[in-house]
């Protein structure tokens, strides 16, 4: 937003202070001055030329040829990239050996072998305006020849480029920052008349809204005695300073009330429009060609303002049509001043791509009884050009039960001296709020102070209506602060009866990269947007939260990175094989990251139906077996006490038919183990083998770990035996340890798989031998006791279906 220095001194008297302090000022408020611009200063060599013709080259299609007269009888010939003038139009042009402010020297220059005696201007290169998208076109009473500042009046000033928050939208406007500032310094505040053109008779326009909640206000008042022309020299500098350009006196008042009062307002041609006009909703298919010359197609969500006949001349709050715009023969306005629902205006401006200075205020909020003020000071603004102007009586101005009222808001001094850690009274309060339109009373409210309940000093607070981001205890709270002053505050550390740490979950997690660590891993981090088809190519099925529909950007930045990732594998595969191309050596990775599965679905139509997503632990080793990623899963499960069956007979998606296994809870399945099936690898361009233990670490972290309890170690000598067993391929060797160990009972202290051997390549058992070791805590063993376990654990064996060895 571009607030003009010497437009905020119409307002309220701030020559005692530097642009600095002003500028250091309007920061403290919350409008953060983001650039301080000077606008103003005279270029030497830039004077006004008027347009003889264009022409197009046919070698040059971003550039176009103009001839150009500077009063002197000569014929220019300038190459220029802009195309919005037209024969006619004054422009600025700057002659041969003219230095701009951003330091250029315009020289002669050619373009296919044809020079260009100068440059045409837009107001940003010259430093009197924003704009840079078209060359800036002067009014049509300037002297051809004359310097352009000079022409245009134009005087030193200071535009201060704010960066206005969504929460103050009366700031938008001029009166809003001048409003802040006059408090900030103890000054007065006094805004503009409105007025002084003649009344006359009653001209009443019919108005109809039919959309009553998208349209709460629409005041339609009929002004004549127009003349339509260039405006004054000062409001015409003023709108170049603010960033627009002026057309004429109509349309610059038009303007300049909207930069005054953040109140957008629309004047058409009476006589388009004497039908009436109808507020409703967009029909599917419907169409209208907009002020731009855009013929653009709208959607049943589109508020539309139409005429009496039901004919769409224009989109709410956005932009008007083309076919009742002011034009040179206009002699009568009616002036559209309305109040339309925020969040209409914003959709249809966003899904248009077709942004305003009308719509960024009218999707803020703009101040619903303010129409009276701003119709006045177009009127008197106008005036100034069309000395005859006649307001006539009997506006139009229906209302609905959907425009908004003021709010009344209690508020505590106590509140406020406990939020901000000042001691204020009621009175200091009320006159700081009074300052800014606040309308203060007081008034005893309830507080608490312990156990008890008494009376506490308070105001009602009336809240003007030009701050509709104001509905809370709160919000005043904070208006106090920017008046108080942010810097006089102070900081304060909380004191809180609690330190910081780290929470129970953060603390597993951190424990689980602990031991994930001493595996010898190193940590990766692969982007979790990843291309269509890198699941495919990664083996990724059902299971472990994975499958299912993926997940894709609206507006992805590249297509490689358009999906959200559902498992942990693809880009960890594509870390490995990164590495396995740089001929790195000991390749062992991990990761701890989100998913993002879809497999519940998501219904887009449903707020806040999310997706799933939990957290994933994947290790991958490259040149290790499966036996290695059993190791892993083995002692993760010892740290942290929980565990889950390693179900060889569910091959796992994208693992070795034979060397891979599911992790799995009942029907809950918590994880793969195993390795990676040889055509994923050879997909990624790696030739060895790949052990890979995928868990979904949100079940594991999830539960508290059982707490390790200590057992007295004994003092009397074990009793060890080995057994092996023909086991069929069908008994894992896991099923059948545990086996083993149920069958020893309390005096089994270990069992453990110390070989595996398969006699023949058609076998269908494979020898499978364990080292059992018996050990009491309070007694040496005997033989007896020992031979009972060892036949306990045959006969366990036996029953799954294993026969011993050498039996």
């Amino acid at each position: 937003m571009r607030i003009v220095r010497s437009w905020l001194e119409e307002f309220a008297d701030l020559r005692r202070w530097s642009d600095d302090e002003l500028a250091v000022a309007i920061t403290s408020l919350g409008l953060s001055v983001e650039a301080t611009e000077m606008v103003g200063t005279p270029v030497d060599g830039v004077v006004v030329a008027k347009v003889l013709r264009t022409e197009r080259h046919a070698d040059a299609a971003k550039v176009h040829r103009v001839w150009v007269d500077a009063g002197d009888g000569v014929e220019r010939h300038v190459w220029c990239g802009a195309f919005n003038m037209q024969v006619g139009d004054l422009v600025p042009l700057a002659t041969l050996g003219t230095k701009m402010p951003d330091g250029r020297d315009i020289l002669k220059r050619g373009i296919l072998g044809i020079d260009s005696e100068g440059m045409l201007c837009s107001g940003a290169e010259l430093g009197v305006a924003s704009d840079a998208s078209g060359i800036l076109i002067l009014p049509a009473n300037a002297k051809l020849g004359r310097n352009v500042f000079e022409a245009l009046g134009m005087q030193r000033d200071i535009v201060f480029d704010l960066d206005v928050t969504r929460n103050r939208p009366d700031c938008t406007g001029h009166l809003g920052v001048a409003r802040d500032v006059a408090a900030h310094f103890g000054v007065k505040f006094t805004p503009p008349k409105g007025g002084g053109a003649k009344p006359g008779s009653a001209r009443k326009v019919a108005v109809k809204i039919v959309d009553e909640q998208a349209c709460a206000r629409f005041n339609v008042t009929v002004m004549s005695g127009i003349v339509v022309g260039d405006s004054p020299d000062y409001l015409a500098r003023r709108i170049i300073a603010a960033g627009m350009r002026p057309i004429n006196n109509a349309v610059d008042a038009s303007n300049l009330v909207m930069l005054e009062t953040n109140q957008p307002n629309h004047a058409y041609d009476a006589t388009k429009v004497a039908s009436g006009f109808r507020i409703r909703l967009a029909m599917a298919g419907e169409r209208l060609v907009t002020l731009d010359g855009v013929d653009r197609a709208l959607d049943s969500a589109d508020l539309l303002i139409c005429d009496g006949n039901d004919r769409a001349i224009g989109i709410a709050g956005i932009m008007g049509g083309q076919d009742t715009e002011i034009s040179g023969s206009t002699t009568e306005i009616a002036l559209e001043t309305a109040w339309f629902a925020p969040d209409g205006i914003r959709l249809t401006s966003q899904r248009l791509a077709l942004r305003t200075e009308a719509s960024a205020r009218f999707e803020r909020g703009v101040d619903p009884h303010g129409v009276a003020h701003s119709v006045a000071r177009f009127a008197a603004i106008l005036r100034e050009s069309c000395p005859k102007l006649v307001v006539h009586a009997g506006a139009s101005d229906p209302k609905t039960k959907h425009l908004p009222k003021s709010a009344t808001i209690s508020l505590r001094v106590a509140q406020v001296n406990r939020v901000l850690g000042t001691a204020l009274n009621v009175r200091q309060v009320s006159t700081l709020l009074t300052r800014i339109g606040f309308v203060c009373a007081p008034k005893k409210i309830a507080v608490k102070k312990g156990s008890l309940v008494a009376d506490g000093a308070g105001l009602s607070v009336k809240v003007p209506s030009w701050r509709p981001d104001c509905t809370d205890e709160i919000d005043l709270v904070e208006e106090v602060a920017r008046h108080v002053g942010y810097d006089s505050l102070g900081k304060q550390v909380s004191q809180s009866t609690q330190p910081g740490g780290l929470s129970p979950l953060q603390q597993r997690r951190r424990a689980l990269r602990d031991v994930v660590l001493s595996f010898g891993a190193s940590e990766a981090m692969p982007n979790p947007f990843l291309a269509p088809g890198d699941h495919e190519r990664a083996g990724v099925g059902a299971g472990v939260g994975v499958g299912g529909p993926v997940l894709t950007l609206e507006n992805p930045l590249v297509a490689e990175e358009s999906v959200l990732r559902h498992s942990l594998r693809p880009g960890m595969l594509r870390a490995v094989a990164f590495n396995v191309a740089h001929r790195a050596a000991h390749i062992s990775l991990f990761e701890l990251g989100h998913v993002y599965p879809a497999h519940h679905g998501v219904d887009a139509n449903v707020p806040h139906n999310l997706p799933d997503e939990h957290e994933q632990l994947c290790i991958m080793m490259v040149g290790a077996d499966a036996a290695t990623a059993i190791n892993w899963w083995s002692q993760i499960t010892a740290v942290f006490g929980v565990g889950a069956q390693v179900d060889q007979n569910r091959v796992p998606a994208g693992y070795h038919a034979t060397r891979s296994a599911t992790l799995a809870r009942g029907k809950q399945v918590v994880g793969y183990v195993g390795e990676l099936d040889r055509l994923v690898l050879a997909a990624h361009g790696i030739e060895e083998r790949v052990a890979c233990l995928e868990v979904n670490a949100s079940v594991l972290l999830g539960e508290t770990p059982k707490v390790p309890v200590a057992k007295p170690v004994s003092r009397f000598p074990s009793s060890d035996f080995d057994l092996a067993f023909a086991a069929p391929t069908r008994i894992t060797a896991a099923v059948l340890q545990r086996a083993l160990r149920q069958a020893a009972g309390a005096l089994g202290e270990e069992v453990s798989l110390f070989d595996v051997f398969r006699k023949t390549t058609g076998d269908d058992t494979r020898s499978l031998a364990f080292a059992v070791r018996l050990r009491a805590s309070d007694r040496t063993l005997t033989e007896t006791e020992v031979a009972s376990t060892r036949a306990a654990c045959i006969a366990a064996g036996v029953k799954l279906g294993c026969t011993l060895r050498g039996s």
